[in-house]
């Protein structure tokens, strides 16, 4: 009888923890957003509602309204536009400082105040009070642009704390995202980061301006950089610690069905188009293509304990891309 009822007691623990943990573990999905657009609070030439409804009817399923030093309610934006698993939009501000010639941006994304410009005397240290203050108001920062002004250097962005975005793509036609003129683009300057043992993550934006032009390759249209993010919810706090961790990839077009990585190896599952040609590049310190997979949507690379880092990188033969999250491979 005893044993029976111990059986009993451990089935009813086990069963039930794990019928407790499922419950506790929501489904992965995809969430398609931008986290750096600007209405007529600031520099932008439409009001909010008409920003947000962009973004919404062109199948995103969130935005970030990020206006110069003004953080935009929008909680009467959800009201008219969100809509449960479909679509949000979430609060957040661009912390614009300027130290002479050079403009240091910092996104802040979901704080709970408006946060305003920061004073230093140097570069690094106005990229980190930014970073700090939007800390302080519960959010989650992101470095805007490096090359804009030819402002932040990877050598600087590697000297700020508590940072784990930058953008590595802006849709912005002014931002140099190619570098030049001896600057390194910032595809680069993020392996120069990651080269450095620091682990940053790299997201794409459309920094939209312009919503009554978007077709004008000359003005900062949306639609043109974005972030697929993989969360168990569209609620901010779940969509933002997912970027934190990395759990997400960076894209000009380009889709993915899947990214796996284990400590065996990396992972990509391309979603091809029939009109394109794919290649799937896996990337390691310095910047050194490790190996180049063609001709198959998916494709594995198996760490060899060597590379310092790896990230994967997916080009198709229409100029579009997606970007990957690297990862830190220990050493044999």
């Amino acid at each position: 009888m005893r044993k029976s009822i111990l059986l009993l007691f451990l089935v009813t623990v086990v069963y039930g923890g794990l019928a407790l943990a499922s419950q506790e573990a929501p489904q992965l999905r995809w969430f398609k957003g931008n986290t750096h657009a600007h209405t007529i609070e600031s520099d932008g030439d439409s009001p909010p509602e008409v920003v947000a409804r962009w973004y919404r009817d062109h199948g995103y399923n969130f935005l970030v309204i990020t206006d110069h030093n003004i953080l935009v309610a929008v909680d009467g934006l959800n009201a008219k536009l969100a809509k449960p698993g479909e679509f949000i939009v979430i609060k957040g501000e661009e912390v614009t400082n300027r130290l002479g010639d050079k403009a240091v941006h910092v996104n802040g994304l979901d704080t709970k105040a408006q946060i305003g410009a920061q004073t230093g005397t140097t570069l690094v240290e106005l990229a980190q009070k930014s970073v700090d203050a939007i800390r302080r108001e519960g959010g989650v920062p992101h470095i805007n642009h490096p090359n804009f002004s030819w402002a932040l250097t990877a050598d600087q962005i590697r000297q700020v704390r508590n940072n784990q975005l930058f953008e590595i793509f802006s849709g912005h036609p002014m931002v140099n995202n190619d570098g030049g003129g001896g600057t390194p683009g910032l595809e680069a300057a993020w392996d120069a980061i990651l080269s450095s043992g620091m682990l940053l993550y790299g997201i794409a934006v459309d920094d939209a301006h312009t919503f009554t032009d978007p077709g004008n390759p000359d003005v900062a249209a949306p639609g043109r950089g974005w972030v697929v993010v993989r969360a168990g919810s569209l609620e901010p706090r779940a969509i933002l610690d997912a970027m934190e961790r990395g759990d997400f990839y960076a894209s000009t077009g380009v889709e993915l069905i899947d990214y796996q990585v284990t400590p065996k190896g990396m992972t990509v599952t391309v979603k091809t188009n029939t009109f394109a040609r794919y290649r799937v590049q896996f990337i390691g310190r310095g910047g050194v293509l490790l190996h180049e997979a063609t001709g198959s949507p998916s494709a594995t690379y198996e760490f060899r304990g060597t590379e310092g880092y790896v990230r994967a990188k997916v080009l198709d033969s229409n100029g579009r891309v997606a970007w990957l999250q690297p990862t830190l491979v220990p050493g044999k």
